[in-house]
């Protein structure tokens, strides 16, 4: 095993040769290049063979983790090895010469020694689930006319259909070339055409490494560097890495690494402080390792929580009546304008994954914290330092009892203080969310589903009438500086503001504007709105009381 760190340009003659051993790692993507990359590594080969003028050609960067002498896990660079590959056989299968044929040949299968007792093996080693198929339909002489073929029936999976049609892109634009510029181009491949090869001793280094250098795209994710330190440690022959997959693909890339990051506040209590490839490991990751207990990761952390995180986006937590206020609560929470209370919420949806009643009382105590920080507009240092003082009472035992669930006396205040204010005037989202429980609230349907595209704010009294307007006559200067942009002046509307219907007073207003075209409104805010012959400012501070005293009572201000 390698001790340094090493780069080196290599030419391809090189680099497929028996210097390298070439294989992707599981936990890699799979190869998933289009034939408008394969044709655009055709183009830029071909526009320099055109130039003639014998300068090379630098494809890019390979960033390698040495695992023996010579034999190398491809850690970025796996997309351009195995379309070069494919370019090597198509030209093998396509030129004439057996020589040359079986020098591109050699490009791509290092023939071994029959002699010696060395037999063939190929340079590149895909992931298992597609090694078969390329060793089959490319790497094998003679393959790539059978393999641009084949139907979907054979290539039953996309990494293989996307080798197939990367084949057929590179052999059709073949077919327009003589033999001498196949030649030409296979030459300039194998001599003229270079690549950077960093090698590092390790994963870690590897990472930090392409993270810099990165300029095509990075395919490895911090769930991808710990899957590799816990399938490796794993009993050969287990399905752990398709368990690990099947959590993934639940819920893709990005939520995926957010599950990460949550299992690391709920284990370490701690805020994040550095980035997660350096923390998890030190927190949570490496006591299972040392431990020898890699299987238990995945079954007793990893699952569970990526499980729970799905139930917080999908609002999915079982079938029968008794869970629907728990996916009621999950809805509510997921419209906040933070993720800070969900480490929180999935301790307890893994901690006591089978008590509905629990999970709902837990869940609505949640909300209501989160609501009062979202009114009291409470930035994210104290915010956090709250959920993590929450989770240490909650892994002590509290429960719902906790003691920061508990709004102070102050707290209450400056919640209530909030909602009887201009509420307008807070971040665009917050007070959208405000809206929407009162919403919720008024249509007496708990966990109403919003579905529409758009969800805007609408002024019923316009922030700038018109000199000429009915609302300068209604409403005194003083009026409209004091209500405006209280709850009582605000509905929603599913569409986007208009600026023209600030010109409309509030008969034609509420008939054009705030009902859709059958007549009806799509909110319940703006039915009850509809439902008033005059606006007035009576009737804007009597709605502002009413309004203000049901979600005082919904999160229990008072």
């Amino acid at each position: 095993m390698q001790k340094n760190l090493t780069a080196h340009e290599h030419p391809l003659r090189k680099i497929f040769s028996s210097d390298f051993e070439f294989q992707i790692p599981e936990y890699q993507r799979a190869y998933r290049w289009g034939t408008d990359q394969a044709l655009q590594l055709l183009d830029d080969l071909e526009e320099t063979l055109d130039r003639d003028d014998a300068e090379p050609y630098f494809l890019g960067s390979l960033v390698l983790v040495e695992q023996e002498e010579g034999a190398f896990h491809v850690i970025d660079g796996q997309q351009r090895l195995t379309t070069l590959a494919i370019l090597f056989s198509v030209l093998r299968d396509l030129v004439s010469g057996e020589e040359f044929s079986r020098n591109l040949a050699e490009r791509v299968m290092d023939p071994g020694n029959e002699l010696d007792g060395v037999p063939a093996k190929p340079r590149l080693t895909l992931r298992e689930q597609d090694a078969w198929f390329f060793r089959k339909y490319v790497q094998e002489p003679r393959s790539t006319t059978t393999l641009i073929s084949l139907s979907d029936a054979v290539a039953t999976t996309e990494p293989q259909r996307a080798i197939r049609d990367n084949a057929a892109a590179l052999a059709k634009r073949f077919a327009d070339w003589d033999d001498a510029k196949r030649r030409s181009l296979a030459t300039l491949a194998s001599t003229r055409t270079y690549l950077v090869v960093v090698s590092t001793p390790n994963l870690d280094s590897a990472y930090r490494i392409f993270s810099v250098m990165n300029a095509r795209g990075l395919d490895l994710t911090p769930a991808d560097i710990f899957k590799s330190q816990v399938i490796g440690k794993v009993p050969e022959g287990s399905d752990y890495s398709k368990r690990w997959e099947n959590a993934e693909e639940a819920l893709g890339s990005d939520d995926f690494t957010e599950v990460f990051r949550d299992v690391r506040t709920v284990v370490s209590g701690e805020r994040a402080r550095r980035e997660l490839l350096y923390e998890f490991p030190k927190q949570v990751l490496n006591a299972y390792i040392d431990h020898g207990k890699a299987a238990s990761f995945v079954d007793e952390l990893l699952r569970p929580y990526a499980k729970a995180f799905e139930r917080t986006i999908a609002y999915d937590f079982g079938p029968g009546d008794e869970w629907g206020p728990v996916n009621e609560w999950l809805k509510r929470l997921d419209m906040i304008d933070n993720r800070d209370w969900r480490p929180s919420a999935l301790w307890a949806m893994v901690e006591r994954p089978n008590d509905a009643d629990f999970l709902a009382a837990f869940l609505k105590k949640l909300e209501r914290l989160a609501a009062s920080f979202l009114l009291r507009q409470t930035y994210t240092t104290p915010r956090i330092g709250r959920y993590l003082d929450l989770l240490k009472e909650l892994k002590g035992g509290a429960g719902l009892a906790s003691p920061s669930f508990a709004l102070t006396d102050e707290e209450k205040g400056l919640s209530l203080s909030a909602l009887r204010g201009e509420i307008y005037r807070m971040q665009a989202r917050r007070a959208r969310y405000v809206l929407l429980r009162l919403d919720e609230l008024l249509a007496m349907d708990p966990g109403a589903t919003y579905n529409h595209k758009i969800i805007s704010i609408e002024h019923v009294l316009p922030q700038n009438p018109k000199e000429d307007s009915q609302w300068l006559s209604d409403f005194t200067e003083e009026d409209r500086e004091r209500l405006t942009h209280r709850l009582g002046n605000l509905l929603l509307l599913n569409r986007r503001k208009n600026s023209q219907a600030n010109n409309l007073d509030f008969v034609t207003k509420k008939q054009k504007y705030f009902t859709t075209s059958s007549g009806s409104a799509a909110f319940a805010l703006t039915t009850q709105v509809i439902g008033h012959a005059l606006w007035t400012p009576e009737v804007i501070e009597a709605r502002q009381e009413t309004l203000t005293t049901l979600l005082a009572k919904e999160w229990e201000l008072t």
